[in-house]
């Protein structure tokens, strides 16, 4: 095989092509408010005070990107970082309410850019983090309130939201703040390795629930509700009754092992999209095995592989997406980081993905073809593993 078909050969080239416009100007901003180094330092780019909390240290911002302190300011943005610091709505294991913090520390480590995708996510979108909402620990519903109320209002500003959970409760809220800004239908893509369709825990909405009340809401209909991953040993039949009853679509991991990661994902889009004006993804870091994700409240052994999902959300968003969130980050369970570490790649695949598909920021010209494209292209000629 021809060198030149490698991903990492056209990587390479794209790399070329991608600007650096901002990094240069982080880390000119990054010596006027730092001040110059030790002459000892041979590379004069390093300033003596870090300001941008990259890599060694974190400034507490998602990859150390601007936090936006006045939201009267947002607007004109690409993408807003919101954290949802909530657990409360947790049946067994509590401590998701750390999941914001988390993934924002974890973020230190990385550098936006992705050889395989040719993006370099911080050159192409203008994010910024807006901090955290302010839940309220002792009462669930006045803390749907306030999701609700803080993601529509981001919605409405044309900012495409991230929400950082928290348990899978806010999933409710979260789209019920999209929904109720919307003159059209909101498709759900859900992937899980549990229902949530159950219509209380406890006698409360709780992490079980959210789809069952999401799709009670007008414009967010069960038909368009596809749920990902489903199974093992931790779902309830309530939730298999919910789902029947309403018809949502439930594409189990055996599902997946049978016809594959492509034609699953080709059929959730199908049904997310159907009437749909757009569609949210919420993503439960549970659906990743426990021996990848450890550090989730509800784990359920059986489940993808990292691999998988990146594949898996890499079609997913092709299609363009109203808004996600990554949800049941538990760090107290964590080993190394390494659930936090996952959460953060779900965000940049998605991402990552709407930049190349030309659904959000600006996507550099280039005439090196895509993964999906040269994929066609050798299919084409008959080349198998192209």
């Amino acid at each position: 095989m021809d060198r030149e078909r490698l991903v990492g050969s056209r990587g390479l080239e794209r790399e070329a092509q991608l600007p650096a416009t901002k990094m240069k100007e982080m880390l000119q901003l990054n010596l006027e408010h730092g001040l110059a180094s030790a002459a000892s330092i041979r590379d004069r780019t390093i300033p003596l005070f870090n300001r941008t909390g990259l890599r060694f240290s974190s400034n507490g911002s998602f990859a150390a990107r601007p936090f936006l302190r006045d939201m009267r300011e947002l607007g004109g943005q690409d993408v807003a970082v919101v954290g949802a610091p909530f657990d409360g709505g947790t049946t067994y294991r509590p401590g998701a309410r750390f999941g914001p913090q988390a993934i924002r520390k974890i973020t230190a480590l990385d550098s936006g850019y992705s050889l395989e995708m040719g993006v370099d996510i911080w050159e192409s979108l203008d994010l910024v983090d807006v901090g955290d909402i302010s839940v309220i620990p002792a009462n669930i519903e006045k803390t749907f309130d306030q999701i609700d109320m803080a993601v529509g209002y981001i919605h409405e500003r044309a900012v495409f939201p991230v929400v950082l959970g928290g348990d899978h409760s806010i999933g409710y809220p979260d789209i019920r703040g999209i929904a109720a800004r919307m003159d059209g239908n909101v498709g759900i893509i859900h992937f899980d390795r549990h229902f949530d369709l159950s219509e209380y825990n406890f006698d409360e909405r709780m992490h079980g629930t959210p789809f069952f009340h999401a799709t009670n809401i007008p414009n967010a209909p069960a038909s368009n509700l596809v749920q990902i991953g489903i199974g093992g040993w931790t779902s309830n039949r309530q939730g298999a009754q919910v789902a029947r009853e309403r018809g949502t679509t439930v594409i189990t991991m055996s599902d997946i092992d049978r016809w594959g990661l492509e034609r699953m994902c080709e059929m959730a889009l199908e049904h997310a999209w159907k009437d749909a004006k757009a569609v949210f993804l919420s993503f439960d870091i549970d659906c990743i095995d426990p021996g990848f994700a450890p550090g989730t409240g509800t784990p359920e052994p059986g489940g993808f592989t990292p691999r998988e999902v990146f594949r898996m959300l890499g079609i997913i968003a092709r299609e363009g997406l109203v808004g996600m969130e990554v949800v049941e980050v538990a760090p107290e369970y964590d080993v190394a980081e390494i659930t936090s570490l996952l959460g953060t790649r779900v965000i940049y695949t998605v991402l990552g993905t709407l930049i190349e598909e030309g659904k959000l920021g600006t996507r550099p010209d280039s005439s090196v073809k895509s993964e999906p494209e040269v994929a066609a292209a050798s299919a084409d000629e008959g080349i198998v593993g192209g």
